[in-house]
């Protein structure tokens, strides 16, 4: 008995010596392989690596941190969201919100004014379902505000509204033949609206000057700031270009990159000219997986569906990359080391995409995912395991998109709709995201939604489709430790264990006390990444 105390206050000891800060007055969070845990101290080392975690005030420390008795979890991992997308947004016409024409038009004419020297005014985010009148817009809406070219996406990313002037310059008229698995919205005149959806908006942002590396530098700073500023310390950036993979590379290289970004190469082009998968030393920036899209989104009816849109019965929506595609591609990324992330929200998308995955075979080792599964046909739900892929999905989607997918599928045709505890019952990890800025950075609104399945609001009383709720460690476990499982990460990141990178976040209050509609108004105090403070 003595030899075995002796033994703990030599460890103690050895342990303080060797750690650099020790962090007490906290209540502490983490998921690990055995559920969650919680801890009173959380000692790291001057590597910024976790040395211990556990009860009381521990170790004397050459630095200390006093949480205040606030509650410190794992830094969280957003598994899918676009960085780029979000700092350039902040940087353009910001159209999320809207809730009318007459607004989104209000801002766009308000926006050409204060730049009258910008040869396009572009931006993002209109969403007509939540307009007064739910129609798509229109060419001449625009032409009425702006006469430079204008160019604005869908808050999903999937569809596109542009003006006359852009039209023109992209060559599209009433003779453009819509790309394959995209549509060009057209009047009963045959003329082009304005609106092109999915690969139709090719031919248009094939036009518009691309941003310079000194404005996507730009972008990338607003973008971590917000991102740090909500307790997100690494994201799975979705579908990124050489050219920002390689800013992402020159970051690090400088020292500039104060979260972690998993990045996703957008195809297999990009996949070939990157060339071998990378890591930086600080694990900092990782690109080792590539992202490919089956299919279009449910709000700009783009999604691929088994059956037709209960809202437009002659369409079933469009399918991007066919089977033998994306079976080619797949092999092609499996072979030059790349894990594979592919798009899906359809029905017909997700069934499609795991007939792809299992005629490549021999998946479950490396973690293949699809992004989104948002509708899935409920005998394809066990597939995912028996293929090997991981559904990665963001919970606030179900929320946000509740009475626009009801509408899209009809009532009957819910059972697999944003169905994540289907997937959880079959022991499957989901890694959990955003998709942001399709929706908020905030991943307390997606753990809100994860556990309530409700708006913000409350509505509807009792949760949607409630049978599909997560636990709250669930949730905690979809935000860092199974976030990081889909990239590889698990060994070094997504908990605080020891020998782990010490990324975490002080919060204002315990998610697993208060109400549940008290998790959507949790505020990060402060973010740490590496054991350093980026927030």
């Amino acid at each position: 008995m003595i030899r075995v105390m002796l033994a703990w206050v030599v460890c103690a000891l050895c342990c303080a010596a060797a750690a650099d800060t020790v962090v007490r007055n906290i209540k502490g969070y983490s998921s690990t392989g055995n559920g969650v845990t919680t801890f009173d101290h959380l000692l790291f080392d001057d590597e910024g690596r976790v040395v211990a975690v556990g009860s009381g005030k521990g170790p004397d420390a050459a630095n200390v941190i006093d949480g205040q008795g606030q509650v410190l979890l794992p830094g969280l991992i957003d598994a899918h969201g676009h960085v780029s997308s979000l700092g350039l947004a902040r940087l353009a016409v910001d159209l999320v919100g809207t809730r009318s024409l007459e607004e989104a038009l209000a801002r766009v004419r308000a926006y050409a004014a204060a730049n009258p020297d910008l040869p396009w005014i572009v931006g993002r985010g209109w969403n007509q379902e939540l307009w007064t009148i739910r129609e798509f817009p229109r060419a001449a809406d625009l032409d009425a505000v702006v006469d430079r070219p204008a160019w604005f996406n869908r808050v999903d990313g999937h569809a596109g509204w542009a003006n006359s002037a852009a039209l023109r310059l992209a060559g599209i008229n009433a003779d453009t033949e819509s790309a394959a698995g995209g549509e060009i919205l057209r009047d009963s005149s045959g003329e082009p609206t304005g609106v092109l959806v999915d690969r139709a908006m090719e031919q248009v942002e094939a036009v518009i000057p691309a941003p310079d590396i000194a404005a996507l530098d730009k972008a990338l700073n607003l973008a971590f700031s917000e991102l740090l500023a909500h307790g997100v310390t690494s994201v799975h950036d979705a579908g990124i270009s050489v050219a920002e993979a390689r800013l992402y590379q020159a970051r690090a290289a400088a020292g500039r990159m104060p979260l972690r970004i998993y990045a996703m190469l957008g195809g297999i082009d990009a996949v070939r000219e990157f060339g071998a998968p990378f890591a930086d030393s600080s694990e900092r920036v990782v690109v080792r997986s590539m992202k490919l899209v089956a299919d279009g989104a449910l709000g700009s009816r783009g999604a691929a569906l088994l059956e037709p849109y209960a809202d437009a019965p002659g369409s079933r929506g469009l399918v991007i990359e066919d089977l033998p595609t994306l079976t080619t591609k797949i092999s092609q990324a499996r072979a030059l080391g790349f894990q594979v992330n592919v798009h899906a929200i359809g029905d017909r998308a997700n069934s499609i995409v795991l007939d792809a995955f299992a005629a490549a075979g021999g998946l479950p080792a490396e973690r293949h995912r699809i992004e989104h599964a948002q509708i899935v046909e409920l005998d394809d739900i066990p597939r995912f395991g028996s293929i090997g892929v991981l559904p990665s999905m963001q919970p606030v989607h179900a929320t946000s998109d509740r009475l626009m997918a009801e509408a899209r599928l009809g009532p009957h045709r819910l059972s697999g709709a944003y169905a994540w505890r289907r997937f959880l019952d079959l022991g499957l990890r989901v890694p959990g995201g955003s998709d942001f800025p399709v929706e908020p950075v905030n991943p307390f609104l997606g753990w809100y939604a994860a556990v309530s399945r409700q708006g913000l609001d409350g509505e509807p009383p009792g949760g949607w489709l409630p049978d599909q709720v997560m636990t709250g460690a669930e949730a905690l476990r979809a935000f860092t430790l199974d976030a990081a499982y889909g990239a590889f990460q698990d060994a070094h990141l997504g908990s605080l264990e020891t020998g782990k990178w010490a990324d975490f976040i002080l919060i204002d209050a315990d998610p697993f006390t208060v109400t549940t509609r008290a998790i959507a108004d949790i505020k990060v105090t402060g973010t740490w990444v590496a054991g350093k403070r980026a927030h």
